[in-house]
């Protein structure tokens, strides 16, 4: 009687620690899945059972460890499609953005445009009014006066220019007498030299 119990108590033993140690792992896979999370990490089979120290046949043969890791992947995906769709909405925002500040842009533009044009045609008006104020004789007349003018600059530039030779000819001479009187006044102070 005694060898039927040892083994019987043997095997409950056994029972015992595979229990505890399948608790073991189902608490390593929780306290993994849930630093997973809080660091924004992805949740997969692989990086679970590499980070529990279990193996990935545990994973699929458990299911509570199948039903939690299959949870978690479900959770982040949707997180992720959030994350996604939140970013599209930021995108979304910040095109809507740049294309109301293209439109405004192109809206002022438009409008300098229409105002740059009817400044041209106000002053085209004024020169085809100009234009139909001279005559033929008024052309005539101012063309004859610039031809004039321009001669009478020719000579007055002639003139100046032999007014300026003058000039230097006479200030040339006007040294030269300085020199001269300067030479004689030496001579006059030194005694007993002779011109």
């Amino acid at each position: 009687m005694n060898t039927v119990t040892v083994p019987e108590t043997r095997t409950a033993a056994a029972l015992a620690a595979r229990r505890r140690k399948t608790e073991n792992a189902l608490q390593r896979v929780h306290e993994v899945i849930i630093r997973r999370r809080s660091e924004k990490a992805q949740v997969s089979v692989a990086a679970v059972a590499r980070r529990a120290d279990v193996s990935r046949t545990f994973l699929h043969d458990n299911p509570e460890a199948r039903t939690t890791v299959a949870t978690a992947m479900a959770e982040a995906g949707e997180r992720r499609s959030q994350i996604l769709a939140e970013q599209d909405d930021e995108r979304e925002a910040t095109w809507r953005e740049r294309a109301l500040n293209a439109e405004d842009a192109l809206k002022a533009s438009q409008a300098e445009i229409r105002t740059q044009c009817t400044r041209i045609g106000e002053l085209r008006g004024w020169i085809r009014d100009l234009q139909a104020e001279w005559k033929e004789e008024s052309i005539q007349r101012i063309t004859t006066e610039n031809t004039t003018l321009k001669q009478r600059v020719r000579q007055m530039t002639a003139d100046n220019r032999n007014v300026d030779e003058r000039l230097k000819a006479a200030r040339s001479n006007l040294r030269f007498q300085d020199r001269r009187i300067a030479d004689l006044e030496a001579r006059i102070a030194a005694p007993g030299t002779t011109a």
